[in-house]
């Protein structure tokens, strides 16, 4: 067992020939004393040394990486000096290389992405598809772009799948759950995150184990103390091999139904594949060459691992889905929240990556011109030929890490800051904390068995003496350590590598004079009557209120409505926070008029589209773009909604906006457009038809059935006018027969409305519902309907205050008191309509002072008739002959009113005036009016 073991794919080899001979036989030794199963420990342990073995023994040089890890970035720093490689083949998605030669114009961090709108191949409800690939300063990967841009006659060449495979193969990945405080957390969205060098255990046991042995709380920080800081000042072969030594044990210790594994191996297949077939087109010597993937992979076993493979491997063709390609700023949070770090993981790395520069004295390689960048990195030396493989692994994993001297000092410093900056924010912090700080960081250190004090030991102390009973502030103090040694940086596309709609975006709105690249929030005042010329900004501005998120973009003063236009406005801007909303308004057209028309246009033509939804396109066409043409193309599709829907849902919504558009239409054209007269005549036939079901339909609500009536009754002159019959109205409401009583009440109303019911008669079946014991727990449902009578029929306002004046009066407590609520929530529903109705009826009908209150009696109270008298009729008065004389003056009145004067013969005027004497005694309201008016 000792002398032959088995590599990972199979192939025998002799342990005799390979360095780590010493340390195969040391770790199965340690599997036969301390193993419970040996035979299967061995293997394990065995294999490991193998896979370090074979990838160190692979013609191309394969650098294993980890995702943002300073370590690898340092050690990249270091051998790109050395070895100074013609040719890079880099583990990301082959299609985003054309954006890389653009992180010039950026400050890091930023993130490669793809996106796609409009799919072929994949499911249309999956849609947007988006995938980034977040770059950072403090990362191999970056190191590895810069050094080969910027050094002439070297190639770098993207040889993972590309961004189609990724959802061919895994499809829509959702990200991990992670909870960010970071305001920039969200700048990924829902994204797919792509990573160079994903090492974290698929065991959940493993995970849990070294997470408790280390006596840590999550993986970053177990990395970070056990991989990151002793690799961080170790040399290159050291490095390698320690890398490919974890990367060997997590795909090992993987549970045996993950579905990654096909994923990952094809992964493999195809990066192999790519190339061996570059180096075949380009003559490249493999010793020239550098192979940088995630440790994950350079650990791999598939058979077409290595340059001598001649297995076959065919990549599968790419669907139709037109990719778009663009940067968007990142954040630190925004990384450490989509691949679930931990939080501040990312900006203790950048930490640990500016205190390596330091210590070691390595210029790092930044790309010319790049905002934020600190200086060019030095001419390259000589390069230093690779020496003959040799075995670290026993060393490194043997000897105690080394303490840095720069590390007291650190910790001294930090203790001082963070009591400053806790002083800042509101805590009560002395020097006596400070003090505790750095001796409780210390034994923390201890009793975690660490040889020095960690951040995450640091982070712990600072919380333990200074946050004691409440945060004062809105940080906290681990927010307040993270800040500390590093922040959440946040990065920012510059202008150059902006897509067209985004820079034409800015270059509009420059007459602002405001600088929009900025992340705080701008105030924009536009008196567009004193600088007409700011019109067009404050058109884009409402486009962009329309497209981009809410807090992106707020009017605080101003609004734009059908009709109406203000004259000053005044905007909160935050376009620096939302620059990555800006980018992908680039990937959906070159201007924002052409994208906002596209979005409105796939609105009203999306499956679950509306009439409702068709008619707030139109709208908004109209409020935004201005185009007759495009407004028309909208109201048409509206009218092939409303005739395809069978629900009555949104019949609120479409009496509303039909209002609306066609009092615009009224006041602003001479004549209504084609589709708006054909919208009133297919919706006055699609609602009488609908009537009588809605009317008996449980689930068509009161509110749902007066909106169709409303619709019927406001539009019925226009309606007429186009050619529909009023009987298929009248047939509609007599076919109708609910039961509920809310729409009972409706119903009369209808009636009412046709003139088939009078005031007198409605009046006496409430009276009738008043007087019934066993109605009278439902009559509140009968109110509810009156109310909503007014949107169809508004002249029963009256008669509705005077209903629930009634019930008011006489309604019990018990019936009373639980319907309040009820009638609050509707009316407040129906503010805009129902309320100021009610409220002006109200005005009309009731005392305007409280001395009036006492004396007044409601005008549908019955009068009593005055009593019989037998007194002789009254004689004419000195009028009745005066008019009689001389009738060409009431002659005259009456031929202006279209009558004939007709005269009474003299017999008859003693009756007549008896007539009207009693007519004014019944009610002498008009005549002591009169009576005030002449005094």
């Amino acid at each position: 067992m000792t002398g032959r073991t088995s590599t990972g794919d199979g192939a025998p080899a002799s342990a005799h020939d390979s360095p780590f001979g010493a340390l195969r036989e040391q770790l199965l030794d340690a599997a036969e004393q301390f193993a419970g199963s040996p035979v299967a420990v061995s293997g394990i342990l065995s294999g490991l040394v193998d896979d370090v073995d074979r990838a160190l023994r692979e013609e191309l040089e394969i650098f294993p990486v980890c995702h943002h890890s300073p370590a690898s970035a340092l050690a990249m720093v270091r051998r790109l000096r050395e070895k100074q490689p013609k040719v890079i083949y880099l583990e990301l998605c082959e299609d985003l290389q054309p954006l890389l030669t653009e992180l010039r114009n950026c400050r890091l961090p930023v993130a490669l992405q793809a996106f796609a709108t409009d799919l072929d191949g994949f499911p249309k409800e999956s849609a947007p598809l988006s995938v980034v690939a977040p770059i950072t300063e403090a990362s191999a990967e970056y190191q590895a772009i810069s050094y080969a841009l910027e050094t002439p006659g070297v190639e770098l060449v993207l040889v993972d799948r590309s961004v189609d495979h990724v959802f061919q193969w895994d499809g829509k990945e959702e990200p991990p759950p992670a909870q960010a405080k970071e305001e920039g957390a969200g700048l990924h969205g829902d994204a797919v995150g792509v990573e160079i060098g994903d090492l974290r255990p698929r065991f959940a046991e493993l995970e849990e184990h070294l997470l408790h042995h280390g006596k840590v709380r999550h993986w970053s920080e177990w990395w970070d103390q056990y991989v990151e800081q002793p690799l961080s000042g170790a040399d290159y072969d050291t490095y390698r091999q320690v890398m490919v030594l974890i990367g060997s044990l997590f795909r090992r210790l993987r549970p045996d139904d993950d579905a990654r594994t096909t994923v990952d191996e094809d992964r493999e297949r195809y990066m192999w594949t790519r190339m061996r077939e570059h180096l075949a087109a380009s003559g490249a010597d493999p010793a020239d060459c550098l192979y940088v993937c995630g440790a994950f992979h350079a650990a791999s076993h598939v058979e077409q691992f290595g340059l001598r493979s001649t297995a076959a491997f065919e990549i599968s063709p790419r669907t139709g889905t037109k990719w778009l390609y663009g940067l968007i700023p990142s954040s630190h949070s925004a990384i450490e929240a989509q691949f679930g770090l931990a939080s501040g993981s990312v900006s203790i790395a950048a930490a640990t990556w500016a205190k390596a520069l330091t210590r070691s004295r390595l210029t790092p390689f930044q790309l010319e011109g790049q905002k934020g960048a600190r200086k060019r990195a030095a001419k390259l030396p000589p390069p230093v030929p690779q020496g003959e493989v040799a075995d670290k692994l026993t060393g490194f994993l043997s000897r105690p890490p080394a303490l840095d001297p720069l590390d007291d000092a650190e910790l001294v410093n930090w203790s001082v800051d963070i009591v400053r900056l806790a002083r800042r924010n509101g805590y009560l912090a002395s020097t006596a904390d400070a003090i505790a700080v750095y001796e409780t960081s210390i034994l923390l250190a201890g009793m975690r068995n660490r040889a020095r004090p960690t951040p995450y030991d640091f982070q712990d102390a600072a919380v333990t003496c200074i946050e004691k009973d409440a945060v004062p502030g809105r940080r906290d103090v681990r927010r307040l350590c993270e800040i500390l040694l590093g922040g959440d940086r946040l990065g920012e596309v510059g202008y150059d590598a902006l897509p067209p709609l985004a820079r034409n975006v800015y270059d509009r709105l420059a007459p602002l004079g405001l600088d929009l690249e900025k992340r705080t929030i701008q105030r924009a005042l536009l008196d567009l009557n004193a600088q007409p010329e700011l019109v067009p900004c404050s058109d884009l501005l409402w486009m962009l209120r329309y497209l981009l998120p809410s807090d992106a973009v707020r009017p605080i003063m101003g609004e734009r409505r059908l009709g109406e236009r203000s004259i000053q406005e005044s905007w909160d801007l935050a376009f620096g926070k939302h620059q990555r909303s800006i980018i992908e308004l680039g990937y959906e057209g070159v201007t924002i008029e052409q994208v906002l028309e596209q979005r409105l246009r796939r609105s009203v033509h999306d499956p679950k589209a509306t009439a409702a939804v068709a008619l707030a396109a139109v709208e908004d066409s109209i409020l935004f773009l201005g185009s007759r043409r495009f407004a028309d193309e909208l109201g048409a599709r509206a009218v092939e909604l409303l005739a395809a829907e069978r629900t009555v849902d949104d019949a609120p919504e479409v009496l509303r906006r039909i209002r609306r558009l066609l009092a615009y239409y009224r006041a602003n054209e001479p004549e209504l457009p084609a589709w708006c007269e054909s919208f009133v005549t297919a919706g006055y036939a699609h609602y009488c038809t609908l009537l009588p079901t809605a009317f008996v339909d449980d689930e068509t609500g009161v509110r749902q059935v007066a909106a169709m009536l409303g619709f019927l009754f406001t539009m019925e002159s226009l309606a007429l006018a186009l050619g529909c019959d009023r009987a298929q109205l009248e047939l509609a409401v007599r076919q109708s027969h609910p039961e509920a009583p809310d729409k009972v009440a409706l119903l009369w109303a209808a009636h009412h409305q046709l003139g088939l019911l009078p005031i007198a008669s409605l009046r006496e079946r409430v009276d009738e519902l008043l007087a019934n014991p066993l109605v009278i727990p439902s009559f509140p449902r009968y109110i509810m309907g009156f109310v909503q009578a007014m949107e169809p029929a508004p002249g029963l306002s009256g008669f509705v205050v005077e209903v629930i004046s009634k019930a008011f009066g006489r309604l019990p407590d018990n019936v009373l008191l639980p319907w309040l609520p009820k009638l609050i929530t509707t009316l407040r529903d129906g503010a805009a309509e129902l309320v100021p109705v009610l409220i002006r009826e109200a005005g009309r009908t009731f005392p305007g002072s409280l001395t009036a209150v006492d004396a007044w009696v409601p005008p549908w109270t019955p009068r009593p008739k005055p009593a019989a008298t037998t007194s002789a009729p009254v004689a004419a008065g000195p009028v009745a002959s005066l008019l009689g004389a001389h009738p060409d003056a009431c002659d005259a009145v009456a031929g202006l009113l279209g009558c004939e004067g007709e005269w009474r013969a003299a017999g008859a005027a003693g009756s007549e005036h008896q007539e009207v004497s009693a007519l004014l005694a019944d009610h002498p309201e008009p005549v002591l009016a009169v009576a005030g008016l002449l005094a």
